[in-house]
């Protein structure tokens, strides 16, 4: 294996110490990147937890493997599925009700702490799956050269290296999702750590 590939161990080991949980909370609340986020999930259809989980990597110059990521991309896309896209929804119709009943916000606050929970562990399960060690198969490699369109870049790992959503709209105006997009490679600072 070239010294290039190699992963670097200066690299996982800021991995390991900055957990994704920490990572993904910190990042979420930098200006405008919740808005960024919600606008991914709603509008683009985009796993707010495997965002920052890419996030999460290129913040310590490594990226996930395009084949092995589609294996656990599935099971975290039934987790969402299946648990928090279910409490998500309970949370939303119960807005309205919330407003006027306070034992309907006391559900609606449960229920969102519960949402939140979900996220959590769904983001942990990223966070294990890129440190584990496979002796056939590597999850995580260097980011051996800092692509020069960061949103590009981040937008093909989203979309399995396909373009799912546009950049521009009618006008030639950039789209929400890219808007989106730039907002988070604005707060992501790409020069922290190795490269």
């Amino acid at each position: 294996m070239p010294d290039s590939i190699a992963l670097d161990s200066t690299r996982l080991q800021r991995l390991q110490q900055i957990p994704l949980w920490d990572f993904a909370l910190a990042f979420y609340a930098k200006p405008g990147v919740e808005a960024a986020c919600l606008t991914l999930q709603d509008e683009a259809g985009l796993d707010v937890c495997e965002v920052l989980f890419h996030c999460w990597l290129y913040s310590c110059g490594l990226e996930a493997v395009s084949t092995a990521v589609s294996a656990v991309r599935k099971e975290r896309l039934h987790w969402q599925a299946r648990v928090t896209d279910v409490l998500r929804a309970l949370r939303r119709d119960l807005t309205s009700s919330a407003a006027s009943n306070e034992a309907v916000a006391a559900l609606r606050k449960t229920i969102k702490q519960a949402e939140l929970m979900a996220e959590r562990e769904n983001l942990q399960r990223w966070q294990i799956w890129a440190l584990e060690v496979k002796i056939d198969e590597k999850c995580v490699t260097n980011i051996v050269e800092k692509p020069s369109n960061v949103a590009e870049w981040l937008e093909k790992k989203l979309n399995h290296g396909e373009k799912a959503f546009q950049f521009t709209g009618s006008s030639n105006t950039p789209s929400a999702s890219l808007q989106a997009l730039q907002t988070l490679v604005r707060q992501l600072d790409p020069h922290q750590g190795a490269r």
